[in-house]
């Protein structure tokens, strides 16, 4: 699973006067966490983790074992401030709250929606989407899915295994429309290993790609690739709210806090092939996926289910099993440790790590460790979480922190709100 993120290196388009190109490089010195003035900004962007690929949007192609401040892009008030980020194996996806999108990373499968087929270690504007208002945004291991405020979804990348849902196998290196969404109003996508699903209007969830290990959740029987969005049936009268998908796993969130998962079982359990609800008494807000393991967030509380020898919380007097109600397959529910009396308000999954943020503005990552994706200047996998250092500690009457995972590295947004309440 190692050597998947591994990637291979790209030439690498360095010109700064390339169109859409916006520099974000620092100084060795601007590098250091020295930010006593940080409430001055009204943004910051921190990355560290795997970064060979240009992913970490340093400008540098390297590893970071510690956060890595960036320098902000200059965006115009019509682009607005960056409000989200889509993560993939070795690419991210910007969204600014003008609609406009920034991508940067591995892009030897076209998945950055550029015109061509190279890494980008700076962020550039996808000029292709430029007239459209993007309002989501995912990204897979190669692939990119957007949603514009019309409805319309958007894929671009590595389309071998049918996971841009073209009707065909097709590789586009530019965001090409998916035509089946037209009359369906996407509203959201969830780009996983090899496959996508996505939410529209009226409830519904698609899938299509790679379903070998039951992933789409659209059949019972092994499936091994589907190239045409087909919708999931598991979900008749439920009014589904959030997707998830990493690795061949997927999930989804009702309005009612119920969670369904489908795709390869954690943990030594069989895979499942139709969304299975959770049975439990909690009611979730909010779910992350990784390849192996997944978080999820009830009442400022973290629980993990699966995981592996990365992650993995084996305190027995913490662990509460529960079935799914379809087949009654045990799966773990692990609260995570040494949180007590601390409010989490984000959680994040890569493939084999996880972050959250407290209430306080703490941010804490544990798992794998390889690429320093942890932040902690090591490359040691943690068991439990660890605090993360930035020199300063951000201010929570003052900021809204967010923090994403990619497969092998992690990236944290600081905003302030008035910023955010600007936009």
């Amino acid at each position: 699973m190692r050597n998947l993120i591994e990637s291979q290196k790209a030439e690498v388009i360095e010109k700064e006067e390339h169109q859409g190109t916006v520099v974000m490089e620092e100084s060795e010195e601007s590098r250091v966490a020295k930010h006593d003035e940080e409430g001055s900004g009204e943004q910051q962007i921190w990355s560290w983790g795997a970064g060979t690929d240009g992913q970490l949007g340093t400008g540098r192609l390297q590893d970071e074992h510690l956060p890595q401040l960036l320098r902000l892009p200059s965006l115009s008030p019509a682009a607005g401030s960056i409000c989200s980020l889509a993560c993939g194996g070795a690419h991210v996806l910007a969204l600014t709250s003008g609609g406009k999108v920034l991508t940067w990373g591995r892009g030897t499968s076209g998945q950055l929606g550029h015109p061509d087929t190279v890494n980008s270690p700076n962020p550039k504007f996808v000029m292709s989407l430029n007239n459209l208002f993007i309002t989501h945004a995912s990204a897979g291991w190669n692939h990119s899915g957007f949603v514009s405020d019309a409805g319309d979804l958007f894929t671009c990348g590595d389309g071998s295994f049918g996971q841009l849902g073209h009707g065909d196998f097709q590789s586009h290196c530019y965001p090409v429309k998916v035509s089946f969404f037209v009359d369906k109003h996407a509203e959201q996508i969830a780009c996983g290993m090899r496959h996508s699903l996505v939410l529209v209007k009226g409830d519904e969830v698609h899938a299509f790609g790679s379903g070998k290990r039951g992933q789409l959740g659209i059949s019972e029987e092994k499936i091994k690739l589907v190239n045409i969005p087909e919708r999931i049936h598991g979900f008749d009268s439920v009014k589904i709210t959030s997707i998830a998908a990493n690795g061949d796993h997927s999930a989804a969130l009702s309005a009612d806090g119920i969670l369904y998962t489908w795709g390869r079982g954690f943990g030594g359990i069989s895979s499942a092939h139709s969304p299975q609800r959770l049975s439990t008494s909690f009611l979730f807000t909010k779910v992350a996926v990784g390849w192996n393991h997944s978080l999820v967030l009830t009442g400022g509380e973290v629980f993990m289910l699966g995981g592996n020898h990365h992650g993995v919380l084996s305190n027995p007097e913490k662990i509460t099993p529960i079935k799914h109600l379809a087949d009654r397959r045990e799966v773990v529910l692990e609260k995570v440790p040494d949180l007590e009396g601390t409010g989490i308000v984000h959680i994040a999954a890569g493939a084999e790590h996880s972050a959250i943020v407290t209430e306080d503005g703490v941010i804490k990552t544990w798992g794998w460790g390889e690429h320093g994706q942890l932040g902690l200047g090591n490359t040691d996998d943690q068991t439990s979480p660890q605090e993360v250092s930035f020199g300063h500690r951000f201010r929570k009457e003052a900021d809204t922190i967010e923090i994403y995972c990619g497969s092998g590295f992690t990236i944290v947004v600081r905003t302030s709100r008035r910023c955010s309440q600007t936009d």
